[in-house]
């Protein structure tokens, strides 16, 4: 019954024959700086040397059966043959969620692939399956176990998707099936404020052209309106309203009134041909909608609200409430690519308040849009949104600021420095295509204000206009940081280098760990889906240090992954990687060409592996022992209780969920130390719902140690949660920034005390209004120990417990009685 393994591994002479021109970068003059990063990497895809305390990867562990034929086989092969004579497999981690309490939900990508004997681009429409879901549980001890959610596959379109096909069922095989109409493969995942996830869009498979009976035809991936509920509570998938446009490869973003915005994704991936409307023949979806939490329903956002974007694109919600496109995605798309690309090029935000877009500037150059009267330039662009009132909104802005400054534009772009990093800031710019955009940690101003967003991208591949289907070949190892400054809807666009990575990489997976730093794991010496099979895996992971700008090489996985790779930040700070499922070698079948230097192809990896960081052996990290486990956007104050006095940084970083290298909820908040004594810190939260959206976080507190290392605590669950009082307040409040060089005020109990006026709240919130909410609230057992959500109504937060609002204002007093504050650490270990 054991796998006959099916993948082949060619002689070398034929092998030679796949090689195409071009496989193995070119490393010479300032291209080759560009190329080949900052460090003393030993070849394609070698790690770097290493210096120092690097972290080390745990051994590689997977689910240890399969079901095949109706019974579970256990195994440590990938793949077993079945009665039939197809390969059923263990499912690879192509997307992942961190559900609390060490349970993790992933789902698998490209399932079928491995059935496909002759080529991939022509049988894959009838051999592919939908992807299963698995949800793994690490004990204490690091031992796994696994539940198979019901059902497995997200239970979308059990009778099959209403496909749009050129033919109407004449010559496709639309019709002909039900298993692989409702796949999960390419959905993208978003926590909704309670914690359930929700996936969105996914894949319809079929052949078009393509006749029933027959196994092979032209494959086309359709994407789906679908949208789907997990919830961690019962490990069950629900269905929930479907949007308009079908979507494969979408990107969704948790707006600060908890609903949730989806952009881009493609209707059809190969043939984008739509009769019923011609014009968006040949693009990604422009039309965006949103999710109403309330009703469970989608609606269009109306023709300002449209954009072109590529797939999956990079994007994240900004302190003033606007969403952020940071001109990154992947640029697999129609036609080699979308007609209208170039505006990828282009760094917006859209207000979904107004529900139009606006133009910040050109990705890495000093080229404001906004300030120059083009800040509707795209939108304008948009062939299918040409109307009176959007070219008015154009040409009022730019004649009034033409006028006014005529040669702005030329004088920014002469802004951009002509030195020794030109030629990297010039390929560097514009969309990059198959890296990841990490939001560093927002952080307040002397006012307790945020205003300034810093995002990192690193890597990737430059995405030339010119290029065909899916972009660039060879990534670089350049690293930029976006910045984008809110103050309400004003909003100001810069970009700046910092120190490349040690080597060029390809889809690389960033993490924001707790102790000021990013870390890459994983990805590609070269694009794994412009010549598939051909690119060398990069095992070592970099560390990327917030205050030098610098990445520095760090301990090297035991695992290759390269394409739908992932890894996500566990709640005690370590970093769980997992991943790997890559298309078809030349998109034909599996060929395993590893001892050649490439990657591994022999099918899908379901394996994991933890990396844990050099703070993370460290004995004197500090322990949280008194926290809340809810906390309202009220502007308040709380405790934390640890075992130091030194604690200086309190972090709140939100479950990370995560595909094709995104995660647009991904945010690291800092909030402000309002006064500190012995081992308690006294610890203010926004009043600011698009700083702090509704949901899970993880509660961080570090130090920094004699020797300079930054310390983090293992974190403890924190539900944030919307303040029911602030019901006829402005959803989006931002502070007014602090003067350039004010000074912090003074932070101690008199300041907490009284705050300010325009501070969004003092330590005497809670006493003028008792029911603006509770700043902590009893756990139950179980919910500490696995961090299933726990379901509190809006004014009574604290009532599971048995801790009355009153209580727990009273926990939130300077010298209160610390008994009353829950103590983590006896509840969960069942004192």
């Amino acid at each position: 019954m054991h796998r006959t393994k099916r993948y082949k591994r060619l002689p070398l002479a034929s092998a030679m024959a796949l090689i195409i021109a071009g496989t193995t970068p070119v490393h010479a003059g300032l291209l080759g700086g560009l190329l080949g990063g900052d460090g003393e990497s030993a070849g394609d895809g070698q790690p770097s040397e290493v210096s120092g305390d690097v972290g080390f990867f745990s051994e590689p562990f997977a689910e240890p059966t399969i079901q095949v034929d109706g019974e579970q086989v256990a195994t440590s092969d990938r793949c077993i043959v079945d009665a039939s004579g197809s390969l059923q497999c263990k499912p690879a981690a192509g997307t992942i969620a961190v559900l609390g309490g060490n349970r993790f939900l992933y789902l698998n990508a490209l399932e079928g692939t491995e059935n496909a004997e002759l080529a991939v681009i022509a049988q894959f429409g009838e051999v592919s399956v939908n992807d299963q879901s698995r949800v793994m549980t690490l004990d204490e001890n690091d031992q796994p176990s696994w539940v198979e959610p019901s059902p497995s596959d997200g239970g979308a379109n059990p009778d099959g998707n209403e496909s749009t096909t050129l033919t109407g069922g004449l010559l496709d095989t639309a019709n002909n099936t039900d298993v692989n109409d409702g796949a999960l493969f390419c959905a993208d995942v978003v926590f909704l404020p309670d914690g359930k996830m929700m996936a969105v869009g996914g894949t319809d498979y079929y052949s078009e052209p393509g006749i029933d009976g027959l196994p092979v035809g032209v494959v086309e991936l359709e994407g789906l309106r679908s949208s789907r509920i997990f919830d961690p509570a019962t490990n069950t998938w629900s269905q929930s309203g479907d949007m308009e446009f079908g979507r494969w490869y979408p990107s969704l973003v948790s707006l600060a009134n908890s609903d949730v915005f989806v952009a881009s994704g493609v209707t059809k991936l190969l043939k984008p041909v739509y009769p019923e409307d011609p014009i968006q023949s040949g693009r990604n979806v422009a039309q965006t909608e949103t999710y109403n939490l309330e009703t469970g329903t989608w609606s269009n956002n109306g023709p300002a609200a449209q954009r072109s974007l590529p797939l999956f694109p990079r994007m994240h919600l900004l302190p003033n409430g606007h969403v952020y496109y940071n001109a990154g995605g992947q640029a697999f798309n129609p036609f080699g690519q979308a007609y209208d690309q170039a505006l990828w090029n282009i760094v917006g935000t859209y207000n979904p308040e107004s529900k139009q877009w606006t133009d910040l500037g050109y990705a890495g150059l000093p080229l404001r849009l906004n300030e120059i009267g083009l800040q509707a330039l795209s939108t304008t662009l948009n062939p299918t949104n040409i109307n009176p009132d959007q070219v008015e909104r154009l040409l009022g802005d730019l004649v009034g600021s033409t006028l006014d400054d005529p040669t702005a534009a030329i004088g920014q772009l002469l802004e951009t420095p002509v030195d020794d990093q030109a030629l990297e800031r010039a390929i560097g710019s514009g969309m990059r295509g198959s890296t990841f955009s990490i939001q560093l940690p927002l952080r307040p101003d002397a006012n307790g204000g945020y205003h300034e967003s810093e995002f990192l991208t690193a890597g990737g591949v430059p995405t030339y206009v010119t290029a065909g289907s899916p972009g660039g070949y060879l990534p670089i190892s350049s690293s930029r940081i976006d910045t984008v400054t809110t103050n309400g809807d004003d909003m100001a666009y810069e970009s700046r280098l910092t120190g490349s990575l040690n080597q060029p990489r390809w889809y690389g997976s960033g993490v924001m760990m707790p102790d000021n730093s990013v870390m890459v794991f994983s990805g590609g010496t070269r694009d794994g889906v412009v010549a598939t099979g051909l690119e060398g895996a990069i095992i070592q992971s970099e560390r990327f240090d917030i205050e030098t700008e610098t990445w520095k090489p760090m301990a090297s996985a035991n695992r290759e992954r390269t394409y739908h790779n992932t890894a996500v930040l566990m709640p005690d700070g370590r970093v769980l990687i997992g991943g790997h499922s890559p298309i078809n070698t030349a998109y034909l079948s599996f060929i395993n060409m590893d001892e050649l230097g490439f990657a591994d192809y022999a099918g899908r990896d379901p394996s994991f592996e933890i990396y844990t960081p050099p703070y993370a052996t460290r004995d004197d990290r500090p322990m949280i022992e008194k926290a809340p486990v809810a906390l309202m956007t009220n502007g308040g104050v709380f405790d934390i209780k640890t075992d130091r006095s030194d604690i200086d940084q309190v972090f709140l970083i939100r479950r990370k969920a995560t595909t094709h290298l995104i995660d647009g909820d991904q945010r690291t908040v800092e909030l402000p130390i309002v006064d500190s004594s012995s081992n308690k810190v006294r610890v203010k939260m926004t009043g600011n719902r698009a700083v702090l959206p509704e949901g899970q976080y993880m509660l961080f507190v570090s130090y920094e140690a004699d020797d300079g290392m930054r310390v983090p605590s293992e974190s403890t669950p924190v539900r944030v949660l919307a303040d029911p009082n602030a019901t006829d307040s402005p959803l989006v409040q931002q502070l007014e920034p602090a003067p350039a060089e004010a000074e912090s005020s003074d932070g101690g109990l008199i300041g907490g005390l009284l705050g300010s006026v325009g501070s969004g709240g003092s330590l005497l919130d809670p006493i003028l209004d008792l029911g603006s909410g509770a700043t902590s609230a009893v756990p139950t057992l179980g919910q500490l120990q696995d961090g299933t959500p726990q379901l509190m109504n809006e004014l009574g937060v604290a009532l599971d417990g048995g801790v009355s609002v009153l209580g727990d204002t009273i926990t939130s007093l300077p010298g209160a009685t610390e008994g009353l504050i829950v103590d983590f650490t006896d509840q969960s270990n069942g004192g």
